[in-house]
């Protein structure tokens, strides 16, 4: 995969390799499972109208949205759009393990390509940490646009780049160095993902969408699964050092290796003190219906008071 972006819901285009997707699935999976609770809030917050029955989920990686959607609408069916043939037989299997086989389609797509597939008239379209992969946003906004049913919602989730896992003073011999490494992973990133981190409320008002809300979630969770987040940072560090190894001090990169080597004394897994921390924003945009009666909102996005876990 060309992208070091990380963690990531599944690039809904053709840019990654198959054979880079195993680590990276992986990641997805323990994405899902730490960041359960918030996506669930998420879910729950979404300003709908009615009870969706077609939702579509852009980019949906290993399936992390899809299940939530599917907890969340129990008589909706989900189409799952991905451009990584074995994110989709994972979520697959996923959907066989929970019984939830007849209520997915999945759906292998470049969404970045010009023509897409037929994804019906959904009454939401979800998409999480996908749209900032977009070659050009502007334009699948509108494509978005134009698929949503009339009065639909579309809401675009992101996280504020990477999350962070280690103490500020940590590791003793190089303290500071996550803040370092997640620098030199910012610098190289800029270039190829320009829109990562971006305010989206603007573009989707640009592509005709009406946005009615917006919240920041700052998602800080200690220690209670610790063996989860040991293997989640873990990962996330992994695909780091891989995109940056180049742009390190020898010191940093020798301390980096030391902590992601599993039989150190120094290392992540042996560690007590591992955090989750980052923010998750979530836009909802609404497609206007013809002739809908006003839902009593007051005009404008809201900004909800951050929540703390």
């Amino acid at each position: 995969m060309n992208h070091t972006h990380t963690p990531h819901h599944g690039a809904p285009h053709g840019h990654h390799h198959e054979d880079a997707t195993d680590g990276q699935a992986e990641i997805l999976d323990l994405d899902a499972e730490v960041l359960a609770e918030h996506t669930a809030s998420i879910t729950a917050w979404l300003p709908l109208r009615t009870t969706p029955h077609h939702i579509v989920d852009l980019g949906c990686g290993t399936g992390a949205g899809t299940f939530a959607l599917l907890d969340r609408f129990p008589g909706a069916h989900v189409t799952a759009v991905d451009a990584s043939a074995e994110h989709l037989r994972r979520l697959r299997t996923k959907a066989r393990a929970r019984g939830v086989q007849e209520r997915v389609r999945t759906v292998r797509a470049d969404l970045d390509e010009a023509a897409w597939p037929d994804l019906g008239s959904p009454d939401l379209i979800w998409a999480s940490a996908s749209m900032h992969h977009m070659a050009r946003p502007d334009r699948t906004l509108r494509d978005v646009h134009g698929v949503l049913a009339p009065g639909g919602l579309f809401a675009v989730v992101e996280l504020a780049g990477h999350p962070r896992f280690l103490p500020e003073n940590a590791p003793d011999d190089r303290p500071g160095l996550e803040e370092r490494v997640h620098a030199a992973a910012d610098r190289r990133q800029a270039a190829h993902m320009p829109h990562r981190g971006a305010d989206w409320g603007p573009m989707l008002t640009a592509a005709g969408f009406t946005v009615e809300g917006e919240r920041t979630i700052t998602v800080h969770l200690e220690g209670s699964r610790g063996e989860a987040i040991g293997r989640y940072a873990t990962g996330v560090l992994r695909r780091i050092r891989s995109a940056t190894a180049d742009m390190l001090s020898p010191e940093d990169l020798t301390a980096l290796d030391r902590l992601l080597d599993p039989g150190s004394p120094h290392g992540i897994a042996r560690r007590d003190d591992l955090t989750v921390r980052t923010e998750r924003t979530v836009w909802a945009a609404r497609r206007d219906g013809v002739g809908h009666r006003p839902s009593g909102r007051a005009s404008g996005p809201t900004r909800s008071a951050t929540s703390r876990r």
